[in-house]
């Protein structure tokens, strides 16, 4: 871990305030995994954005209305965010969204596939353009136009504006994670 993490004891005034948001956020919806250690300090991204609060906070702000404006199902959002994971090789992505998906009833089979990089054979259709998607964007380059056609059909315009947000979201937090070299808490 290349940033200390901050104990809440230590946080500035600004600090404090996306430290705050970010446990209420952290409460209601990522709860599958270990976001904290035992002083309340935060793990994972948080850590980093409360280094840089300005940023942070507006990384914070993307998260959250990414979450409040859904409208792709939590499957389909799991297998994007999840490809891009795995893309990035991602450690603390990985960690936290697999817990995120066992708990949603994802397969052992479909994870250990999306964790190697590779496509799991038993995805449905709209999980299968989600991957297909998600892997043609984190290649780099445009998306190809029957893939965007395919989720415009199948997604409708805002869906497939989601996934494209959501694949920006998760690559920015995956970098975050390997820039900082951002260790995978132990699995209780």
């Amino acid at each position: 871990m290349r940033l200390p993490l901050i104990p809440p004891a230590e946080l500035s005034a600004e600090q404090q305030t996306l430290y705050d948001s970010m446990r209420k956020g952290i409460a209601s919806n990522f709860n599958a995994f270990k976001v904290e250690r035992e002083d309340g300090a935060l793990m994972g991204p948080w850590n980093p954005w409360l280094h840089e609060p300005g940023i942070g906070k507006a990384i914070w702000d993307l998260t959250l209305a990414m979450t409040a404006n859904a409208v792709l199902p939590d499957n389909v959002r799991q297998i994007a965010i999840l490809m891009v994971g795995a893309r990035y090789d991602a450690a603390y992505e990985l960690y936290a969204h697999v817990a995120v998906a066992e708990k949603e009833g994802m397969s052992a089979e479909r994870l250990s596939a999306l964790v190697a990089d590779l496509k799991p054979a038993d995805l449905s259709r709209e999980e299968n353009l989600a991957f297909d998607f998600s892997y043609a964007l984190s290649r780099g380059g445009t998306l190809p136009e029957p893939l965007y056609r395919q989720a415009i059909a199948t997604f409708g315009q805002h869906g497939t504006n989601e996934l494209i947000y959501l694949v920006g979201l998760y690559a920015l937090v995956s970098t975050t994670l390997n820039g900082f070299n951002v260790p995978v808490p132990e699995r209780e």
